[in-house]
């Protein structure tokens, strides 16, 4: 079920309804919200509610024979690295099989052994890899006593199932998402206003601006070889600002719908186009994400604190996964590999944590240093893009070479639209950069009175009916 069809908007209303009017004890608020959790995956299809349902019943145990076995330190390390290959296993013969079996025979050819791999056709389930690593991060975190494990059942499954960030995220923590669901919620109207709010900007977002510039994106990368030098970086530009309208503004959407059940979800996106170089970039690009990687990779395997040569080696093994982690793709992982080549001079120098502030804060205008330095790293992540966006790695250099070599100045017609959305975009998200979303509204000045807030809602859901592009499923679903 998408965000942005007409079945949502039959579905939202009734099931904040019947949550805050019909099962109001706690033990029923959950049972519902798993209920509706497993009708909006089983959407798609109905046969993947086993794989979610089995994974995290293995969570719950694991998190119960862990709490048996305190004391017991060498047993618990095998109980949850027994859950964690279970879960990894799962993921990888969904999302991963074909890749490795093909690479595999390909690596045999090459010294003269032939290899017929047989490759299994295998639908994807939608989100797999964002519920996993939410599940894996129940595990560790009862391993390592960060939490204690739970024995509410119907909670735990409401924490994995939860509807608004199950197959998109933001991949939630044990630490924040489940004691939510351990405790009465009451019905909070400004956060219910606020979470409408962050509703409409994303599906401004992914209604105009990702699905108008997806129809332009998918014609110039079908075509790239006979187009000119100009068509290919409006190509390259315009799934820029797809991905991040996609998906940003997919966690809009579940931050803001999750706000309406009283239930907090963590920020995923810090307005990262307006980063002055690639750490602050990945600071705030996919940031439920980043911080997993972070927290249950790079820092057990020692971090910045190990060593200047190690800390290197733990900064690529983790951009290579993040890369691995998009997709059974050479182009993803290369992609990650191409921003570790960014951010590994940043680190050497002791840069990569310089620009933590917000860009030109307290300031509308930004100074022409950080004007150069924002638009030096969006041309690179621009490239990155490119990579991410190609079928393969070839198609990938050949696009990038034509670009840069073939540049034409020739603006194509179907161009105008999207850079009409995407200058709206950049210009209300640069008002709003120290806000936590683009429509984050103070009632004070203009916006005090009812009447001016009501009029630009209404004129952006407006806006948004009518300006919408053909609908396109959210990207990320793929991941």
């Amino acid at each position: 079920m998408l965000f942005n069809s007409f079945e949502f908007l039959i579905f939202l209303p009734i099931v904040f309804l019947l949550y805050w009017f019909v099962f109001k004890p706690l033990r029923w608020q959950n049972l519902f919200i798993v209920a509706v959790s497993y009708i909006f995956y089983g959407w798609w299809d109905w046969r993947f509610l086993i794989l979610i349902a089995f994974t995290t019943l293995c969570s719950f145990a694991s998190g119960i024979v862990l709490e048996r076995l305190e004391g017991q330190r060498t047993k618990q390390k095998w109980v949850s690295a027994a859950n964690i290959t279970l879960n990894l296993l799962i993921l990888c013969i969904f999302k991963y099989f074909n890749f490795f079996g093909e690479n595999l025979a390909e690596l045999f050819q090459l010294f003269g052994v032939g290899a017929d791999w047989v490759t299994i056709d295998i639908l994807l389930p939608v989100g797999i890899s964002f519920y996993t690593f939410q599940a894996l991060s129940y595990t560790i975190d009862v391993y390592q006593h960060k939490i204690k494990p739970t024995h509410d059942i119907v909670a735990f499954f409401a924490f994995i199932s939860f509807f608004p960030q199950l197959v998109a995220g933001p991949i939630e923590r044990a630490t924040n998402l489940l004691p939510q669901f351990l405790v009465p919620r009451g019905f909070s109207y400004d956060k219910a206003v606020d979470g409408m709010r962050q509703i409409l900007w994303g599906l401004f977002k992914k209604m105009v601006v990702a699905d108008n510039c997806a129809a332009a994106v998918n014609l110039i990368f079908d075509e790239y070889q006979t187009l000119g030098g100009t068509h290919l970086f409006l190509g390259a530009l315009f799934f820029t600002f797809q991905i991040y309208g996609d998906f940003s503004g997919y966690s809009d959407i579940a931050i803001g719908t999750a706000r309406l059940f009283g239930v907090n979800l963590m920020r995923n996106f810090n307005f990262p186009y307006f980063s002055r170089d690639i750490a602050e970039f990945w600071r705030r690009w996919h940031i439920s994400l980043t911080t997993w990687f972070r927290d249950y990779i790079y820092i057990p395997l020692g971090g910045s604190r190990c060593g200047k040569w190690k800390a290197m080696r733990n900064t690529l093994i983790i951009f290579l996964v993040s890369g691995f982690w998009h997709g059974a793709n050479w182009t993803f992982i290369c992609w990650g590999a191409f921003h570790a080549l960014l951010f590994l001079p940043l680190f050497i120098m002791g840069k990569n944590r310089k620009n933590k502030d917000v860009v030109a804060q307290g300031r509308l205008f930004p100074d022409i240093k950080e004007v150069c330095q924002m638009f030096i790293t969006f041309l690179l992540v621009v490239i990155g893009w490119i990579i991410f966006r190609a079928e393969n790695i070839h198609q990938a250099w050949d696009y990038i070479m034509r670009m840069v070599t073939r540049f034409d100045f020739v603006l194509p017609a179907h161009g105008k639209d999207p850079l009409i959305y995407i200058a709206i975009l950049l210009v209300v998200e640069w008002l709003q950069r120290e806000k936590q979303f683009g429509l984050q509204i103070e009632e004070k000045g203009i916006f005090r009175y009812q009447a001016v807030r009501w009029t630009l809602y209404y004129v952006l859901f407006i806006t948004t009916l009518l300006l919408a592009g053909q609908q396109e499923e959210f990207i990320y679903f793929q991941f």
